[in-house]
């Protein structure tokens, strides 16, 4: 914001108006959280309703599952219990009741809860939680597996990206050690950095906003879901930024889950969507097999005007060929 203020004073005005109008702007009442069809400790698979065979949607942990529940006019989970198929959200939980790494929440959490459904499953991951689904795939039984701008190959990330979140990481860790798990305020300056004239523009157009608009209200719960995730556990913070970002060893065949070396190369059907204005995953990134781009960025894929054309009906289609 201070470089931007310095080039462009007038339109980081408009964005400190717009951080301050969000500071105080109404809130809408949280929605009960759904019935649980199966939970190992503070994880917990979420019924949405739908019939057929069940399609287990995994989230990020980096953020709260409800970017795909976000409210009645954008949830990829409704969306998809319309198409005739039985719908689970994964919650992962309080992150104080899981200090595992990234590939420990696939093997402990995410595969015993697939296995506890008695069924097989299509699953649908959303960033990092499609790298996990894919994980999952290696390591349980699934009928095939959708990802949703989800990374992969963590060298095709821009050098200067890597570099920036491995001088983020070298000074926080020491703090996040003491602390036992890296707060989201760290990783949201991560996400800030990626882009940060996109971030104070979108603040300056949401200041013009008329405050009881629709389009204000959603950027209210857009924000507020950005900012308002779990603290990430020590461990998956250390195998994200090191294993993942620093050695590529999901893209080099060199990532371990329960004692196998994974592979995107699955043995069911896959396909994977990329959003065509991501910097948080980028299509570079992108697992191996069919993928299909979405014009539109990393969050807007899922919530934005057009997902439900651009993506929720192609992924339905797809799911239940």
């Amino acid at each position: 914001m201070r470089l931007k203020a310095r080039d462009d004073p007038q339109l980081a005005r408009a964005a400190l108006d717009g951080l301050a109008i969000y500071a105080t702007a109404k809130r809408s009442e949280a929605s009960p959280p759904r019935p649980i069809a199966a939970q190992i400790g503070g994880a917990a698979l979420r019924d949405f309703g739908g019939s057929g065979a069940p399609i287990v949607l995994v989230p990020s942990l980096i953020n709260p599952p409800n970017i795909l529940d976000l409210d009645e006019d954008a949830s990829l989970a409704a969306s998809l219990a319309e198409s005739g198929r039985h719908i689970l959200l994964l919650d992962w939980g309080p992150a104080a009741d899981r200090d595992l790494s990234i590939s420990d929440h696939v093997e402990q959490l995410l595969v015993p809860l697939l296995g506890a459904l008695g069924e097989t499953v299509a699953l649908v991951g959303y960033c990092l939680g499609g790298t996990m689904a894919i994980a999952a795939a290696n390591r349980a039984k699934v009928e095939r597996v959708a990802t949703l701008a989800a990374p992969w190959r963590f060298v095709a990330y821009p050098d200067s990206s890597r570099a920036a979140l491995a001088d983020l990481w070298n000074g926080a860790h020491a703090a996040a050690d003491g602390f036992g798990r890296l707060p989201m305020e760290v990783l949201q300056a991560a996400f800030w950095a990626l882009d940060p004239e996109r971030t104070v523009a979108k603040f300056a157009r949401f200041a013009k906003l008329d405050p009881d608009s629709s389009e204000a209200r959603r950027f209210v719960t857009l924000e507020d879901w950005a900012n308002e995730g779990e603290p990430l556990p020590l461990p998956a913070a250390r195998e994200l930024i090191e294993d993942m970002f620093g050695a590529d060893l999901p893209g080099s065949g060199r990532w371990m889950v329960g004692g196998r070396a994974m592979s995107d190369k699955l043995d069911v059907p896959s396909l994977h969507f990329t959003a065509a204005d991501d910097r948080i995953a980028p299509a570079a990134t992108v697992p191996a097999g069919p993928s299909q781009a979405v014009p539109s960025g990393h969050v807007g894929m899922i919530v934005g005007r057009k997902a439900s054309e651009t993506l929720h009906t192609p992924l339905a289609r797809w799911l239940c060929d």
